[in-house]
């Protein structure tokens, strides 16, 4: 008795939440089928404002970054930065221990003064000997040799010079200033470390980063379909996706004279530089740029679901169009022209004027009337041609003939009209197969769509 009575509360229970489930399945479908019904289908058209940006994403980073190198070899004797530390142009970086070079230079200087003095001794020699060569007192081959002595001691002191002159320029490269105002970014080395010089085949250590933060750019890429309506020095606006409700403004520097494919899209790099930083941007921070490419002010103006485009096949051209409203609920095919547009709206160039009220989605066939042109010109609407055989065996009225319809008309046509429909079915499903061209389609070039 005991399990019949949880049964039967289980019972209860499944039935319960299925009931809920299915009265909200209910609910769901009656309020979207009363969206679908209060649904807008037609507007008024307006004169707006239209302004158009193309949105691109980049990486915040530096204008100007160095990395420190020494050009001399040695150890790092004193640091007095460190990462995030702000340093003034002409201070100090880093310098390296200059004891070996200083014991050097005071070598270099010895080796100058032992140069000279045998160069003046030299000298007196050969002045000696070039008067008593002219008075023919000593020999050709001993006044040569004496000249020659000169000329080795002359070369001997300019050597030694010039090797002071090069400890003295490597003494001068052990302190390293900063180039520019600058923010030291990293600084992989400490006190004590010996370090590599940038000279010869070696690219040196790099003893830091700096960067001018003051001066920040956005590398971005511009799809190829939005680069041609930028132009250098165009002022953008730039957000920072790190820092909230911080709005900055940009200017365009450079847009590349090449394509790149980046992502399987084809743009050009474009360089955007910061006008005003803000000590909250970090280089490294993501940034969407805002760029205008399009403004219309005060211009004629239709939504964009108002707008449609088909292929004239017969012309071989795209004709655009809206359906204006008439009276009794009756449409007219209205050939328009149309310039930019943004994400709602597009620019009526011609075609409409203000207070037109267009449908925003295709009205029924028998509610289209005429075409106007743009040229103001009326076509009457074609009727539609209408197959004998199909209107002799349709028996729904629908206009075509169902599988059913056919296998039932089947019998009673005659030879000639089967044979008709034979060679109609083998056009359609047999040369070409099913939707492989026959009839009016909606495939690419055929049937009205919405202008993107």
């Amino acid at each position: 008795m005991k399990n019949i009575i949880i049964i039967a509360l289980l019972v209860l229970v499944v039935g319960y939440i299925g009931y809920e489930k299915w009265q909200d399945g209910q609910n769901a479908n009656n309020q979207g089928q009363a969206k679908l019904k209060n649904r807008k289908t037609s507007a008024v058209i307006k004169t707006r404002d239209i302004n158009f940006s193309v949105t691109v994403a980049g990486e915040i980073s530096p204008a100007e970054k160095v990395s420190v190198r020494p050009e001399v070899h040695g150890k790092i004797a004193e640091l007095p930065v460190d990462i995030s530390d702000r340093v003034a142009k002409g201070e100090l970086l880093f310098r390296l221990d200059d004891k070996d070079l200083k014991i050097e230079i005071d070598t270099r200087k010895k080796q100058i003064d032992s140069a000279n003095l045998q160069l003046e001794q030299s000298k007196s020699e050969y002045e000696r000997s070039k008067k008593l060569f002219n008075d023919s007192l000593i020999s050709e081959e001993a006044y040569q040799n004496i000249r020659t002595r000169y000329e080795v001691a002359q070369i001997s002191r300019d050597r030694a010079q010039n090797d002071f002159d090069l400890s003295q320029e490597k003494l001068s490269k052990t302190s390293v200033l900063a180039p520019f105002d600058c923010t030291v970014l990293s600084r992989p080395v400490s006190i004590g470390q010996a370090v590599s010089g940038t000279g010869g085949q070696s690219s040196g250590t790099e003893v830091m980063e700096i960067a001018d933060l003051k001066n920040l750019i956005i590398l971005s890429h511009v799809n190829q379909a939005d680069v041609s309506r930028m132009g250098k020095n165009q002022q953008v606006k730039i957000e920072i996706e790190a820092v909230a409700d911080l709005i900055i403004d940009g200017i365009v520097e450079r847009i590349a004279p090449q394509a790149t494919i980046r992502s399987g899209i084809k743009g050009f790099s474009t360089r955007i530089r910061l006008l005003n930083a803000d000590p909250s941007i970090i280089p490294g921070m993501t940034a969407t740029i805002n760029i205008p490419v399009a403004n219309s002010k005060d211009v004629v103006a239709a939504p964009l679901a108002s707008i449609f485009t088909e292929r004239n096949d017969v012309e071989q051209r795209t004709e655009t169009y809206a359906y204006v409203k008439q009276e009794e609920k009756k449409y007219v095919k209205q050939m328009v022209d149309v310039g930019v547009n943004d994400l709602d709206f597009v620019e009526v160039l011609k075609g409409l004027s203000v207070d037109d009220e267009v449908s925003l989605e295709k009205p029924d066939d028998e509610l289209i009337g005429e075409t106007v042109t743009l040229t103001g010109e009326t076509k009457a609407k074609e009727e539609e041609k209408v197959d004998p055989m199909v209107a002799k065996y349709d028996t729904d009225g629908d206009g075509e003939l169902s599988r059913e319809e056919r296998t039932a008309a089947f019998t009673k046509m005659s030879d000639e009209e089967r044979t008709k429909m034979i060679d109609k079915m083998r056009e359609r499903f047999g040369g070409r197969g099913p939707g492989g061209g026959g009839g009016k389609g909606r495939g690419p070039g055929g049937g009205s769509k919405r202008r993107p």
